[in-house]
């Protein structure tokens, strides 16, 4: 009888430890490591071929929206193709349980501006076969799911659920009662296996706005609601908190003393988000990582979520809202296809909507390039900057940007960034205490593709530039997330931990160009990229990709506790 159900032979093993790489076979048995070192290939009936091949553990991302995704998308992609294994769920506070059956439309509705999830997708896509937290993962138990899924407890469908919208929206202090109540549905939902809470916590002036363009009801959350829902991880002596502030300059003061006293309340990890480098706000990811070691010197676990890719946005006016955080920008892009593209082409509004935006998704107006243009007769934009067309046209880029793109039925694509020296993102990816990823997979997937994260590390970070070692990536893209966030016995290649491994040809590893695809339910698209030199890819010892294809193997596991 074999001794293992699969072996991979000849590999070059960087386990996620950070111990230095080795040449070793991994035998693999019941879903699990059983066995490394010099095995025989007749101990198994299926034995995968390493030679050449780096083998390490899957990657795991720790900040996805696939709350609705994996429904329709069981490897939820993009970041099942670049070889995620495991992926958190329910981050910033968001989800769809608890809801009562006549506030699922309503749900749906707030999902279609903060996390830009297209409201016919989750229509045709989402089951609904649940009220309760503890029924909705015991849905995500019984569907199909090529990858694993860590669910946090999300808040704002608890306050909803107790308060009522309307007393949610309206900022006040909830009761006694309230608190008691919305703790107990906390205890219920990780009695369940949630893993802890999330919330959003971004103010009246949030970047990412409700559907109707009000903020979120973690947005306005009181800290002392936060505070009784960290004692909930402390009663329980588990679990962990996500939470996301955006402060442009990296300094606010009252922000992460909440954050200190959260950790020291809790006495649990808390991920914060996010840690984002800017060549226009040099010193807000170095204050930013500054704070974080100041709270590891007084003892406190609190880690910053990195944004670590090229972080580039492709957007037209049909859906951009990520300037929310502009009175101005957010009102004009509220309402219908014909309200929006004549309140961008009111002059009146022109001033409002020349403020530069504070640098969180976007670069500079000037440095943003036109993308495509839909109308031949517009054609001659393409590829330009809207700094370069406002002086062809004696314009404000602003105006040069919006009159195109309402002359062009609000079509036209355009493209920005950030504005990320490498020598900054490094400052970021080297730091202990810094996650890579945030990936936010699942959500703004008509604007970009940030589940390539693990790809791109290896390929640019690793590969051609140097700035990690193959050693410290791996530690990076598994085992940390995995220790910070509760995953039991994941993220390293180790004898009794979980098959979820990535085997890959290091040399050819690469994130493929950008395109459009139209498969999504409801007639939807979303922009995509895949990757190409992942050989094989496993979970819980199955394997799920082979030749940088899926194979259609559902082996994932809704990980409850951390474990399953």
């Amino acid at each position: 009888m074999p001794s293992f159900d699969c072996i991979i032979q000849g590999g070059m093993i960087v386990d996620g430890t950070r111990l230095p790489r080795y040449r070793a076979d991994l035998g693999i048995k019941d879903g699990r490591i059983a066995k490394i070192g010099r095995l025989a290939a007749q101990d198994a009936p299926k034995v995968i071929d390493a030679n050449g091949l780096i083998v390490a553990p899957g990657f795991i991302d720790l900040h996805t929206h696939y709350d609705a995704q994996v429904f329709w998308d069981p490897y939820c992609t993009i970041s099942g193709w670049h070889g995620i294994t495991s992926v958190a769920i329910g981050n910033c506070g968001f989800g769809f349980a608890p809801v009562a059956p006549e506030m699922r439309e309503r749900s749906m509705l707030t999902m279609t501006r903060v996390e830009a999830i297209p409201y016919a997708a989750m229509k045709a896509g989402l089951p609904w076969d649940w009220i309760t937290f503890p029924q909705f993962l015991d849905s995500l138990d019984r569907i199909p799911k090529g990858i694993n899924l860590l669910p946090y407890v999300p808040v704002a469908p608890i306050m909803i659920w107790v308060m009522g919208l309307e007393a949610a929206k309206s900022g006040r202090m909830p009761t006694d009662a309230e608190h008691a109540a919305m703790c107990r549905l906390i205890h219920d939902g990780m009695d369940a296996g949630g893993c802890g809470w999330s919330a959003q916590r971004l103010g009246a002036n949030s970047v990412q706005m409700d559907y109707d363009g009000t903020p979120m009801v973690t947005d306005i959350m009181h800290n002392e609601t936060c505070l009784a829902f960290a004692r909930v991880l402390a009663e329980r002596n588990e679990g962990f908190i996500q939470s996301i502030f955006l402060s442009p300059n990296g300094e606010n003061a009252d922000s992460e003393r909440h954050f200190e006293e959260l950790a020291r309340v809790s006495g649990r990890p808390i991920l914060y988000n996010v840690v984002q480098a800017s060549d226009r706000f040099p010193e807000r990811h170095r204050n930013q990582l500054q704070w974080l070691a100041r709270c590891r010197d007084q003892g406190l676990r609190i880690y910053g979520q990195g944004v670590t890719t090229d972080p580039g946005f492709t957007f037209t006016f049909e859906d951009w809202n990520m300037w929310d955080d502009h009175a101005d920008w957010r009102e004009a892009t509220l309402g219908t296809l014909a309200e929006r593209r004549a309140k961008l082409a009111d002059p009146a509004r022109r001033p409002g909507l020349r403020r530069e935006t504070s640098g969180l998704v976007s670069d500079s107006f000037e440095e943003i390039f036109v993308h495509a243009v839909k109308d031949p007769a517009l054609k001659e934009f393409e590829n330009l900057t809207l700094g370069e067309v406002a002086k062809r046209q004696q314009k404000h880029p602003v105006d040069a940007m919006l009159d195109l793109a309402t002359a062009d039925n609000l079509k036209t694509e355009f493209y920005t960034t950030i504005g990320c020296s490498l020598g900054f993102l490094a400052e970021i990816v080297r730091d202990e205490l810094a996650l890579l990823g945030v990936s936010d997979g699942g959500a703004h997937t008509k604007f970009f593709t940030a589940g390539r994260y693990p790809t791109e590390t290896l390929e640019m970070l690793v590969r051609k530039h140097g700035i990690l070692s193959l050693e410290e990536a791996h530690w990076k893209l598994s085992a940390m997330p995995a220790r910070c966030a509760g995953f039991l016995n994941r993220g390293t290649l180790q004898e009794g931990a979980a098959a979820d491994i990535v085997v890959y040809d290091y040399e050819r590893l690469k994130v493929l160009p950008m395109e459009v695809a139209h498969d999504q339910p409801g007639g939807e698209w979303r922009r995509v990229q895949r990757a190409e030199g992942y050989r094989y890819v496993l979970v819980n010892g199955e394997v799920t990709v082979e030749n940088d294809q899926p194979t259609g193997a559902t082996s994932g596991r809704l990980l409850r506790h951390g474990q399953g």
